[in-house]
């Protein structure tokens, strides 16, 4: 039994890493290995689980049943094995998280370590804009996420809301006035290329009327928007608490402020177990108690 449950551990990883290569280095096992153990599981149980080509390995029918049921399982062990581990909230190991690296810089960051002081056995490794597929691949336990999430078998919980804006440098704004809220449809913006449509927006006056907001994009980027709104580039819409000092400072100007944007909410995901962990658990607990945007 325990045989079996070994390479079964070993398919498992092969699926998730997508190579017997990283399930290996996951495993701390040779890539010989760990192919003699999906090789010897397929014998015991006389069909064929993987088919391997040029561009990587397929699961078969048979293999899609067996990775579904015990990767269920096998989540639902290693939950309860760290729970029982970490009893009495003595935190110990490793939590892995990720988050947007501006998001992570100012909020994550700072409160992981007021949270490791309070479990000084815990690990932490911080990743910055992981995807969520690594929530599986890599085996990340967290992913902070701002904005809408798209459809997902993730669960999540959400943490806070913040609101967003639209903003430009003042030198720009004085090479290019902007007389009516219509004229952002032809105005130059930057774009988040993060989203499906960075320039379509519904835009609220304070008396009750909206404004839809149909712009093309002059620029893209994900992770350097300010900078390029700082340099007089075009319209922006960026979080408000990223901007705050920069606005404090006189180098970005909101635009149209009688018109609000949807406010965002930041969600913390997690891989959709039976059971969360119980380190999960008590760090969203805390981040939900400690954020404030």
């Amino acid at each position: 039994m325990f045989n079996h449950l070994n390479r079964i551990q070993t398919f498992i990883a092969v699926v998730d890493c997508g190579s017997f290569t990283r399930a290996a280095e996951r495993l701390f096992i040779s890539k010989a290995m760990a192919s003699i153990h999906v090789k010897s599981l397929e014998e015991a149980l006389k069909v064929q689980l993987l088919i391997r080509n040029s561009r990587g390995i397929i699961l078969t029918e048979a293999g899609e049943a067996l990775y579904r049921d015990f990767c269920e399982i096998f989540i639902y062990i290693q939950s309860s094995l760290e729970n029982v581990s970490d009893s009495h909230r003595s935190l110990s190991g490793a939590l892995n998280i990720t988050s947007t690296t501006e998001f992570g810089e100012q909020y994550v960051i700072p409160l992981t370590g007021e949270f490791c002081q309070l479990h000084p056995n815990l690990g932490i490794n911080f990743y910055a804009d992981s995807s969520l597929n690594d929530l599986v691949s890599d085996r990340l336990d967290l992913a902070i996420r701002l904005g809408t999430l798209r459809d997902s078998e993730l669960k999540s919980r959400k943490l806070a809301s913040y609101d967003i804006l639209l903003v430009a440098s003042p030198e720009w704004l004085q090479n290019n006035p902007l007389r009516s809220i219509k004229d952002l449809n032809t105005a130059p913006w930057i774009a988040n290329s993060n989203l499906q449509t960075p320039t379509q927006w519904t835009l609220c006056h304070k008396d009750g009327t909206s404004t839809e907001i149909r712009a093309i994009a002059k620029y893209h980027s994900s992770t350097a928007i300010k900078s390029m709104a700082i340099a007089g580039l075009g319209v922006a819409i960026l979080p408000e608490w990223m901007v705050r000092q920069e606005r404090e400072a006189g180098k970005l100007i909101q635009l149209f402020a009688d018109y609000a944007l949807p406010t965002q909410d930041i969600t913390i995901v997690y891989a959709g177990d039976h059971r969360i962990r119980l380190k999960c658990r008590i760090f969203i607990d805390f981040l939900i108690k400690k954020i404030k945007i």
